[in-house]
């Protein structure tokens, strides 16, 4: 079977948790495809369409299929958190 493009990670970011400021991509790129954390934890996030949601206890050492712009430091308990796109 055919890996397709956009199933493909091309870059990523190590975030510092932040209330204010969204991520900084990468021209061209708006949101991740995946949020990796090196430490289990809660991430809290705003979501590519602005949704604001906690997530309880995120397995360390997965790739987690999600789409953020921003990680928030309150609410965020995990650690070592990247950002795929």
């Amino acid at each position: 079977m055919a890996q397709r493009v956009d199933d493909v990670l091309t870059g990523g970011l190590m975030v510092t948790p932040d209330d204010e400021t969204d991520l900084a991509f990468p021209r061209g790129t708006t949101c991740s495809k995946a949020v990796y954390v090196d430490g289990a934890g809660d991430v809290a996030a705003v979501m590519a369409d602005g949704t604001q949601l906690l997530f309880d206890n995120l397995a360390a050492g997965v790739f987690h299929r999600l789409s953020v712009v921003r990680i928030f430091s309150t609410g965020t308990t995990a650690t070592g958190i990247k950002v795929l796109y």
